[in-house]
């Protein structure tokens, strides 16, 4: 694990990582990292029929990440330059499971382990969490068209199992701050006070850095 900042903002779809993630790298001035979505081909008939193309959606994403991971490492903290990400490469895992077939995902997970052994590993994550009604409503607010078809039921079991892979997270990488954000009781968008309240925790839980709000 790397000692430059490279802190990670992770939770499910809707919750607010990029527009925190964003906040973040104004404020700290990092560079910010964004994951590639709407670039993804697969998507729109992801959605639509999640059985039949999970496999193409998720390989394309990990290459993808994969890539992304690699040149922060090469252009960015190897130069010793902070980072912040709008996601955790250990997302592709939590979403595999959920949409891959057994078979499938056992093949994934070989590639998947290959892939990221080497790859940087953040040293601070912020984990933002809401509500089935707050995601759906900031999903609808963004509009993006290939959600609007996403099953309800599937963001419902997504949100419990990122819940679940956090506690195995904190307890695996006891070494790693994770700082928890509830979407439904904070608006670091609107409210001022929320965002410093968050970036204060970041700033605190910063490796040999300080930096003052």
């Amino acid at each position: 694990m790397t000692s430059v900042p490279f802190v990670t903002v992770e939770g499910p779809i809707g919750v607010g990582k990029t527009s925190l993630a964003n906040a973040i790298s104004s404020h700290f001035q990092f560079h910010l990292l964004k994951e590639i979505v709407d670039e993804n081909p697969f998507l729109d008939k992801f959605y639509d029929n999640i059985d039949e193309w999970s496999f193409q959606t998720e390989m394309f994403f990990l290459c993808n990440r994969y890539k992304q991971l690699s040149d922060i490492q090469r252009l960015y903290l190897e130069s010793q330059k902070p980072v912040v990400a709008d996601y955790h490469i250990f997302k592709n895992i939590i979403f595999a499971k959920r949409t891959l077939q057994p078979e499938e995902y056992k093949k994934y997970l070989e590639i998947y382990r290959i892939m990221t052994s080497d790859m940087p590993k953040p040293n601070v994550v912020v984990y933002l969490h809401a509500s089935l009604d707050t995601l759906l409503k900031r999903i609808k607010m963004r509009g993006r068209g290939f959600e609007k078809n996403m099953s309800h039921l599937y963001l419902e079991q997504l949100a419990a199992d990122y819940e679940e892979f956090i506690l195995h997270f904190e307890q695996t990488h006891p070494e790693i701050p994770v700082i928890r954000v509830n979407g439904d009781d904070v608006d670091f968008v609107h409210k001022e006070q929320d965002l410093t309240s968050i970036l204060k925790q970041v700033e605190n839980s910063l490796p040999k850095r300080s930096t003052t709000l």
